[in-house]
């Protein structure tokens, strides 16, 4: 009788330890508003992030990483469902995502291949189905009530009031301890920093143990952030939310040093808590089958054209940091492909070993097809009156974009001489060719993703 039990007990431990190795654990990090060179790592000199530039270093490290909306709604939506804005429909003002698109979403897959799933933070899609949609989870953002630091200090661990930041992290941590030891996990940890608390005139909230961070540090000013490049922009931009917020945080030298600190004040301070997580995968016996996937919602404009905020066709709302740590793997490779937010559903999926939905937009950023990418549509859908909606396609030379209610102001961007897009060649007539053939390739791609909505929606 004892060595049937000693015999079943090593069937028990071989299996858990089976299906750790095959199917790694999996962490997917996302930050609110962290923009792609806000990051030791990205040539930052300024900013502390060393465990995000570890992260980077000992990984994979995507030197063009986009979203293909920027806006947070819209974002988080096609990074569930692996769909472009354009097929999933969902942004500000929609009503809930349909469920046919979060029916194929990542965590429904990994919940049907036997992983254990958990999401803490800020889901940011209107979903009324999120109480099933992981094993455990707790969706939570800012809280809007208060114009205050409160906004960002509401949530308690034991007796203390904590900043959201610490409050997730230590969600991640519980999670990780907690988890059942016969199948593997996979997290999803959404932060709301470095986002601003927009109700407060403040704007930035950080922990009091990062005041003295960049204290003695002056922020150079942006690069071009001169009065020209703004009044460059047409009339609804000038005076729409990128102009709004701008005052809200940059209109004086003052408002700009204190932005612009406390915005990295937050990212630090997130940073800190991927380094107590990963000291908790160390100390439960996991961190060598433990992937973790690291990405930006979206970009953020600080300063640049006098604008704040995102929502715009340029590189500073579309361009965010990604990493991919194995641990399984070398490491140490950066990629200068072109990755996407609609990749990393596929690539949660490709690191479990569990195929794609077919009609999923993103490649795995694992395969070698995406050396193959020639082109990418990106689009801001939302029609409100503060934002003008837009659209873009990019290849790797070239960038053309249009405001959807004003498709007569074009600008055309060669991005291997003009990587910051300040001189815009649409009007030239030695570019007329290269501009009609963005046109008909944008057209085409938009045309694309709209009858693979009806699609699914059949």
């Amino acid at each position: 009788m004892k060595s049937q039990l000693i015999l079943l007990a090593s069937f028990f431990l071989l299996g858990a330890s089976f299906a750790q190795s095959h199917q790694p654990n999996i962490i997917f990090i996302l930050t609110d508003d962290q923009r792609w060179d806000a990051l030791g790592f990205a040539g930052n000199e300024i900013i502390q992030t060393p465990e995000m530039d570890k992260l980077a270093e000992q990984g994979t490290y995507f030197e063009n990483a986009f979203v293909t909306t920027p806006i947070c709604a819209a974002s988080r939506a096609s990074i569930l469902t692996g769909l472009y804005e354009r097929t999933h429909g969902y942004t500000f003002g929609q009503g809930d995502i349909k469920e046919p698109f979060m029916a194929q979403s990542y965590p429904v897959e990994l919940k049907r291949a036997g992983y254990h799933t958990g999401f803490f933070g800020k889901f940011g899609v209107n979903y009324p189905g999120f109480s099933g949609l992981f094993d455990e989870g707790e969706d939570y953002d800012r809280n809007g009530k208060f114009k205050d630091r409160r906004g960002y200090f509401f949530k308690t661990i034991g007796e203390d009031t904590v900043h959201l930041t610490r409050y997730t992290g230590q969600q991640a941590q519980d999670f990780i301890q907690k988890a059942p030891k016969d199948k593997p996990f996979m997290l999803s940890l959404s932060f709301s920093a470095p986002h601003a608390h927009d109700p407060a005139p403040l704007q930035y909230f950080w922990s009091q143990e990062y005041d003295e961070l960049y204290k003695d540090v002056v922020i150079p000013a942006p690069k071009i952030g001169e009065e020209g490049y703004f009044l460059a922009q047409p009339e609804y931009v000038r005076t729409g939310e990128n102009r709004t917020r701008w005052h809200w945080r940059y209109d004086s030298p003052e408002k700009f040093q204190h932005s612009v600190k406390g915005y990295y004040r937050m990212i630090s301070e997130v940073d800190a808590e991927i380094g107590k997580i990963r000291d908790v995968l160390e100390r439960e016996g996991l961190a060598e089958n433990t992937v973790i996937i690291l990405m930006g919602d979206n970009g953020y404009f600080l300063g640049e054209r006098q604008l704040a905020g995102k929502w715009l066709m340029y590189d500073n709302s579309l361009r965010v940091p990604l990493i991919i740590y194995d641990p399984r793997s070398g490491g140490g490779e950066r990629v200068s492909t072109a990755a996407l937010n609609i990749d990393v559903p596929a690539t949660i999926l490709d690191f479990a070993g569990v195929k794609s939905p077919a009609s999923w937009q993103g490649m795995s950023l694992r395969s070698s097809k995406l050396a193959y990418r020639k082109e990418i549509l990106f689009e801001h859908l939302w029609q409100t009156p503060i934002i003008a909606p837009s659209e873009a396609i990019r290849t790797e030379q070239w960038k053309y974009f249009r405001y959807i209610n004003d498709p007569e102001h074009e600008e055309l961007y060669d991005l291997r001489i003009d990587p910051m897009e300040i001189n815009n060649l649409a009007d030239d007539p030695s570019h007329a060719s290269e501009l009609k053939k963005l046109k008909k390739q944008l057209e085409q791609q938009s045309q694309r993703y709209l009858k693979e909505k009806a699609r699914i929606l059949d």
